[in-house]
C-alpha cells in the first residue's frame, strides 16, 4: 500500500496578499452589496463568502441563473466595517482601528465570526481609554460579552469622573448604566454621581420624548442619596419638585436614616459608601462602611 502523501506549505503571505487584491474588486466578482447610510457598492465572491460563513451562505443562498443577481442590501453595517469583515474572510486577518473596532465587533457577533469577534475584543481591551469606554460598555451589555463588560466597569471604576463626563455616558441604555450605579468601587462622590444621572435622563428623555423621570425609573433606585448630608438632600429635594428626577419615596427613607441615625433604618435607602465617596459628619452612624 502506497504510504500517506505529507502534506507541505508553501509561503503564507503571498496568498493573502493575492486573495486582499480580489476585496471590493468588481473583476471575478460575482455579487454586490449596498452598504451603509451611504449606500456604498461593495464588490464580493460568493464562493468565497460562502465557505467562510454561515450567516453569508444563509443570505446569498444558491446563484440562480447567469450574470450578476441583484444587489444585497445592508443598511445597518458601516461600510468600513463591513469591509473590515470582508478582509477577514478573504485574508483571515485584518487591520484594527480605535475609532471603528466596535463596528467591526458588532458585525463579527451578528454574523456569527467568533474568531474575528476575538481578535476585535483583544483590540478594544489594548486601546481602551476614556472616550471609549461606555460606548464599549453598551456594546459588550447589547451582546452579552460578559469578560467586556467587566473590563470596561473596572475602567469606569477606575476613571470615574472623566467616564461620567463623556458623550458614551449620557447615551448608555439603562441595562449598561445599572451595573455602574450599583458599584461600590466607582471612585465619584454620590453628589456628583446624582448630577450625572440627571443628565443621563434629560439626554434620554428628549431622545425618547419621555417625561424624565420615567427614564430614570430604571436606575435611580441605585443612587445612595443616605450618603447625602441634610442641606445637600434638601437641595435635591428642592430641585426634584421643579424636575421630578426621583421618587419622593426613596427621598423619605435617606431622611429616615438622618432623622434616626442608622444606616439601616430604613429598607430601600443604601448607605454603603463607594470608594469616591466623600467624608461627611453624619458617616460615623451609617452601619455599612466601604470595604
Amino acid at each position: 500500500m502506497e504510504p500517506p502523501g505529507l502534506v507541505v506549505h508553501g509561503e503564507a503571505a503571498p496568498f493573502s496578499t493575492a486573495l486582499r487584491s480580489l476585496l471590493n474588486n468588481p473583476q471575478y466578482s460575482d455579487v454586490c452589496f449596498v452598504v451603509g447610510q451611504e449606500r456604498q457598492e461593495v464588490f464580493a465572491h460568493r464562493c468565497l463568502l460562502a465557505c467562510r460563513c454561515n450567516f453569508f451562505q444563509r443570505l446569498l443562498g444558491p446563484k440562480l441563473g447567469p450574470g450578476m443577481p441583484s444587489p444585497v442590501v445592508l443598511s445597518t453595517v458601516p461600510v468600513e466595517a463591513f469591509l473590515a469583515v470582508l478582509e477577514f474572510l478573504y485574508t483571515n486577518s485584518v487591520r484594527l482601528h480605535r475609532c471603528s473596532v466596535l463596528e467591526v465587533l458588532t458585525a463579527a457577533v451578528e454574523y456569527g465570526l467568533e474568531e474575528l469577534r476575538e481578535l476585535c475584543l483583544e483590540f478594544v481591551v489594548k486601546v481602551l481609554d476614556v472616550e471609549l469606554v461606555c460606548e464599549a460598555l453598551q456594546v459588550a451589555v447589547t451582546f452579552g460579552l460578559g469578560p467586556l463588560q467587566d473590563c470596561c466597569i473596572a475602567f469606569i471604576e477606575a476613571h470615574s469622573q472623566e467616564a461620567l463626563r463623556t458623550r458614551g455616558f449620557l447615551e448608555l441604555s439603562a441595562p449598561a448604566l445599572l451595573p455602574l450605579l450599583r458599584s461600590d468601587k466607582l471612585c465619584v462622590d454620590e453628589a456628583e454621581l446624582v448630577l450625572a444621572a440627571r443628565s443621563w435622563a434629560r439626554v434620554g428623555a428628549a431622545v425618547l420624548e419621555r417625561p424624565v423621570a420615567e427614564v430614570a425609573a430604571p436606575v435611580v433606585r441605585e443612587l445612595r442619596l443616605a450618603l447625602l448630608a441634610p442641606a445637600e438632600l434638601s437641595a435635591l429635594e428642592e430641585q426634584n419638585q421643579r424636575e421630578p428626577l426621583i421618587p419622593v419615596e426613596q427621598i423619605v427613607e435617606a431622611w429616615k436614616c438622618h432623622a434616626l441615625r442608622r444606616g439601616d433604618a430604613a429598607r430601600g435607602a443604601p448607605c454603603r459608601r463607594r470608594r469616591g465617596t466623600l467624608p461627611r459628619e453624619h458617616h460615623c452612624f451609617l452601619d455599612l462602611p466601604f470595604k
